[in-house]
């Protein structure tokens, strides 16, 4: 289950700026990953899954192995990857890797709320940018991001494209989960959602 998207940018302000100008609504807060150089903003997307949008944090210095997402390569906003949501992601990714697909090892991760009041601390594969294979999240205890009342929009649509769809799916399908993948030159994520100001393409750069 799709638990949210990653839009990556090198500049946050300008892109929250530039989707509420296009879609009528503004991402609300989230907050810094200490460490990582990062920090985010946040739409809903119906349900539990959201859009998280996430920059470089300029009271950060950048990590020495650079920062996650590949923000510090991005010339402009790419929708990088995507997160599913785990019940049990030890579980889960055991049997990614006995299948043949190694989601890597789980890292424990936390952040503060925007308002300081609350830690959120959930559990990850580590993220992949530009692969069409989605990490694994489990929030755990803690309160869902998309259950604070975030602004909304609607997603209309989301799948992949690749030069080999046949491999993207069986790629997929040893992490259990599924995806429309369709033939296109070069591999890319694709999202449509819809504002207040009507639909808005989101895609990998």
């Amino acid at each position: 289950m799709l638990d949210h998207l990653v839009y990556a940018t090198p500049d946050l302000d300008a892109t929250v700026a530039e989707l509420a100008d296009r879609l009528g609504v503004r991402a609300a807060e989230g907050g810094r990953h200490l460490g990582y150089g990062t920090h985010n903003r946040l739409i809903g997307l119906g349900g539990r899954r959201y859009l998280e949008i996430v920059g470089p944090d300029p009271e950060q210095p950048a990590p020495a192995a650079g920062r996650w997402f590949g923000v510090d390569a991005l010339a402009g906003a790419s929708l990088t990857t995507w997160a599913v949501a785990a019940t049990d992601i030890e579980e889960q990714a055991g049997k990614a890797r006995a299948e043949g697909y190694d989601l890597g090892e789980v890292l424990e991760m936390s952040r503060a709320s925007a308002n300081g009041a609350a830690i959120l601390e959930w559990r990850l594969t580590p993220p992949r940018a530009g692969s069409i294979v989605p990490f694994l999240i489990q929030w755990g205890s803690t309160a869902h991001p998309g259950a604070s009342g975030l602004p909304p929009v609607r997603l209309v649509s989301f799948a992949a494209g690749h030069p080999n769809p046949a491999t993207v799916r069986d790629d997929l399908a040893m992490v259990g989960v599924g995806l429309d993948v369709f033939p296109s030159a070069r591999p890319m994520l694709v999202a449509v959602v819809e504002g207040r100001r009507g639909p808005v393409r989101l895609v990998t750069a």
